[in-house]
């Protein structure tokens, strides 16, 4: 790591929030790419909920919460704003904030990689449920619901072994930094 001892208050702050920024970006950059072997089924990594997990697992709820809408708006930035991935970015970083403040779970990497898995379904679940509230009203909704669902089964899945299988190569290198950084914000003895 790098020696921030003898640095400023205020840069070492401005550093910590340039990775954390820094990061961020690196992730919407790489989302819609598909890179050889990085993909399956035409799905790739949720790299903005890998990033939602790793910033919540040691945060509050509310800043759980807040990372996933931002990043969820960041998406819908990129993306279609509708359905929108704010609710289930949202979600996960709260779910994740409470699951760590409830002590179920311990900080390794395949606690980390369950939870994103687990996360990962959720969020496509969520992003299901939007989609079938906006077929109601239309003729072929029958139709239409069930083809939702089926390919939600198949985006779910794929995503959440994708993403926890990509979720240690976020996780570990941000977590790390972030420790480091909290070590200067603790009152010496």
């Amino acid at each position: 790591m790098i020696d921030l001892t003898r640095w400023h208050p205020t840069a070492r702050q401005a550093l910590n929030w340039g990775v954390t920024v820094g990061s961020v970006l690196l992730c919407l950059l790489v989302l819609p790419t598909r890179f050889p072997g990085m993909a399956l089924l035409d799905v790739g990594p949720n790299w903005l909920l890998i990033w939602v997990v790793a910033w919540s697992i040691n945060r509050t709820v509310f800043e759980g919460a807040t990372a996933g809408l931002i990043l969820g708006w960041l998406q819908d930035g990129m993306s279609s704003p509708n359905p929108t991935h704010a609710l289930s970015l949202v979600v996960v970083g709260a779910l994740t904030a409470r699951l760590q403040k409830q002590r179920y779970i311990q900080e390794d990497f395949i606690s980390i990689a369950l939870i994103v898995f687990g996360m990962a379904v959720l969020a496509e679940t969520i992003t299901a449920i939007q989609f079938s509230l906006q077929t109601i009203g239309i003729a072929s909704a029958n139709q239409q619901l069930g083809n939702i669902w089926l390919y939600h089964q198949r985006i779910a899945l794929t995503s959440a072994i994708l993403s926890s299988l990509w979720a240690p190569a976020v996780y570990y290198p941000l977590n790390r930094w972030w420790e480091h950084m909290a070590e200067f914000e603790q009152p010496q003895a």
